[in-house]
């Protein structure tokens, strides 16, 4: 009885951690996560995208592209500072952006973006735009960005 009692033990045991990292074991993963975009009236030919990518593979990844039915083009870009002091905005180098092995990429207001030159829409509040994001490794991955007011909180502002 005793034997049966620490079998069954061991048993629940192991059920019981298996059951609290359900769902949040991302190891050997490309995570893409807080998608999102500012709202933009038609009358803005341009808008941008922003996310977290938290590469959490054994290799270095890239972001090729990103595609969405709501842009005539789509860009990687980066925010720099030019000979004159003056923030400038231009495409990556390369044109891809890198994700190493175990880091995570911010694509943030300020810095590293997806670029959506010559809307065909306007960015509304509330409204879900899919981006079809193309890594090297990883291959395609359909998410949706969140049409917001603002950035969620003024440390993602990037200055």
């Amino acid at each position: 009885m005793k034997r049966v009692s620490i079998v069954l033990f061991i048993l629940l045991l192991g059920v019981l951690m298996g059951c609290s990292s359900a769902g949040t074991d991302t190891a050997g993963t490309l995570e893409v996560k807080d998608v999102w975009g500012r709202n933009s009236p038609m009358a803005a030919p341009n808008g941008a995208f922003y996310m977290t990518i938290v590469n959490n593979t054994g290799e270095d990844e890239q972001l090729l592209s990103v595609a969405t039915d709501v842009c005539s083009t789509v860009e990687l870009h980066e925010m720099y500072t030019m000979d004159n002091g003056a923030m400038g905005m231009r495409p990556v180098d390369g044109g891809v952006i890198a994700i190493p092995a175990g880091q995570t990429v911010e694509l943030k207001v300020g810095g590293l973006h997806v670029m959506c030159i010559d809307k065909v829409q306007a960015f509304e509040t509330g409204q879900q735009i899919p981006l079809t994001l193309t890594f090297a490794n990883a291959g395609e991955m359909v998410v949706n960005a969140e049409i917001r007011e603002e950035a969620m909180d003024s440390s993602s502002m990037g200055g």
